[in-house]
Formats: structure tokens, sequence, C-alpha cells
């Protein structure tokens, strides 16, 4: 994780002023949305420093778990976690049918 994107999170959450224990709590959220939306993608790799689906459910992932409401986060935003699944499932479903053809 760069600190571009710790910044433009806590800019997100209106966080402006300079704290090293926000910062590192604010991180540690990061990567562990990082690492659930992987999970929910079915991916070892997503990007989220293009503007796209997976940078904004991160961004909404760390409001929630900020709030203390990270247990509503899959219930908010369930059709748009079933359209990154859906997504990346779609890629890799594909890239084997096209490793296959040339097989």
């Amino acid at each position: 994780m760069n600190n571009e994107l710790l910044q433009d999170i806590k800019d997100y959450l209106n966080i402006s002023w300079q704290d090293e224990k926000i910062d590192k709590n604010i991180a540690g959220m990061i990567k562990r949305g990082m690492a659930y939306l992987k999970d929910v993608a079915g991916v070892k790799e997503l990007d989220f420093e293009e503007e796209n689906n997976s940078r904004a459910l991160l961004f909404d992932y760390v409001r929630y778990a900020n709030s203390q409401a990270l247990e509503m986060f899959s219930i908010n935003f369930q059709s748009e976690l079933l359209s990154l699944h859906l997504e990346y499932q779609a890629k890799a479903l594909q890239e084997k049918k096209n490793e296959n053809k040339s097989s």
C-alpha cells in the first residue's frame, strides 16, 4: 500500500490532520479491505490505484470499518460485491478459454 492511497482515503473520510495512530489504524483497515475484496473477487491481485469498482469498494469498506459498522458493509454493498466477483470470474474464464484455444 502506498502513501497516496492512504491520503486519498483520509481525504474521503475528511481526516485532514496528521496523527500517527490514526494513520496506522486506517492503514490496517485498508490492508484488511484489500484482502477482503481480493477474496470476494476470487483473485490474488486487484488494482486499487485506478478509479474503478474495486477502489470505490475499498474506500467504502474503510468508511464502514472506521465507523464501526463493518458488519453492514456486505449487506449494503451486496450488488457491488457480486458485480466485482462476476467481473473477475468472467475474466478468469475467458483467459482459461483463450489458453485452451492456443494449446
